[in-house]
């Protein structure tokens, strides 16, 4: 859209450009008076002469005449087109959502929108997740918000360019999902995502065997390789179908979104000190604590006595509906009154 303004606003610089300066030399008139004349020429306002026309002077004002109808006509028609095809709308909608993006923070930026991308930004969406898609396929992000059911923050572009992870708002971004069909990309993805925000978490799809240290090695703070993970799933499926089926109905359920998850307990929460009992959501419809994973190791306490106490760090394993869940995270978010 922009080149075709910028042809309309260049051939109408140029035509009054060629009429001032042909008034000036032909007519002798002053330059302002010149421009003047061109001006009320081009627009057909059929003022008058500024100053009487020689023949010459006629002739070249039958010439810009002609020339300022086509002009004024192809202006017209393209402003049209752009308006009609709908060229307008996709650039304000375009700044929209590139307004939208640059006031997240702590969101997730999703490298790849294929069937892996697709499956973690339907996760995001429903426990209510910011996310960021990138992916240098307009047609591929199209097939996804269809599956989504409507539009989502995405950038087009290569995931593998630093610019690009910038304008996904990477800096500001909790964590990298790199979904890119070559381990090479994703591995270019881990390298600038993590030069560019090395706080952020960091995920790599594996897609060959042999890649993961490589991938490990190049930043990634984890390594999935969905042949494996399917392989575990078709084995599960066969032998404790009752416990696959518990989880699929979690993952799969329309009406209510129950997830594990997890819950960090900041330094200044005001349940640091308290029991545990407190969080264990014995009661009906509470987030249930499955587990604590003690500040400073990776040991998980399974179904932790009541009595345990909660220290600053420890980070808790949940189970129960999203809404529920995030009500959990923000009390103990903070030092509040409780």
């Amino acid at each position: 859209m922009r080149a075709r303004l910028l042809s309309v606003a260049g051939l109408l610089a140029a035509c009054l450009v060629a009429g001032t300066l042909g008034y000036h030399l032909i007519e002798g008139w002053a330059l302002f008076d010149a421009l003047y004349m061109t001006v009320i020429t081009l627009a057909t306002v059929g003022y008058g002469e500024t100053h009487p026309l020689s023949t010459a002077g006629r002739f070249f004002t039958m010439i810009l005449i002609m020339g300022g109808i086509g002009l004024m006509t192809y202006g017209f028609s393209t402003l049209t087109a752009i308006v009609v095809e709908g060229e307008l709308s996709e650039v304000l909608r375009r700044r929209r959502m590139q307004k939208e993006i640059k006031a997240f923070s702590g969101h997730y930026v999703v490298c790849g929108a294929g069937h892996t991308g697709g499956v973690i930004c339907a996760e995001l969406k429903k426990t209510g997740r910011d996310f960021v898609v990138v992916d240098r396929d307009a047609e591929t992000v199209a097939k996804l918000a269809e599956r989504l059911g409507g539009e989502f923050p995405h950038i087009l572009g290569d995931g593998t360019e630093d610019e690009v992870l910038r304008k996904a708002g990477v800096e500001r971004a909790a964590g990298v999902f790199a979904v890119l069909s070559t381990d090479q990309d994703n591995a270019f993805v881990v390298l600038s995502a993590k030069v560019l925000n090395p706080r952020a978490r960091v995920l790599a799809c594996q897609k060959t065997l042999g890649v993961r240290e490589k991938l490990l090695r190049s930043g990634a703070d984890g390594v999935v390789d969905p042949e494996f993970i399917g392989g575990l799933r078709l084995a599960s499926e066969m032998i404790r179908p009752i416990t696959v089926g518990f989880l699929d109905s979690m993952l799969r359920e329309k009406g209510a979104h129950v997830r594990f998850d997890e819950v960090t307990i900041p330094s200044d929460s005001s349940f640091v000190g308290r029991e545990i009992s407190e969080l264990k959501g014995a009661q009906g419809g509470a987030p249930l604590l499955v587990a604590v994973v003690p500040a400073g190791t990776d040991r998980y306490d399974i179904n932790p006595v009541s009595a345990q106490p909660i220290r600053a760090g420890d980070r808790l394993v949940l189970i129960g509906e999203t809404a529920a869940l995030e009500a959990i995270r923000r009390k103990v978010g903070g030092n509040t009154n409780l």
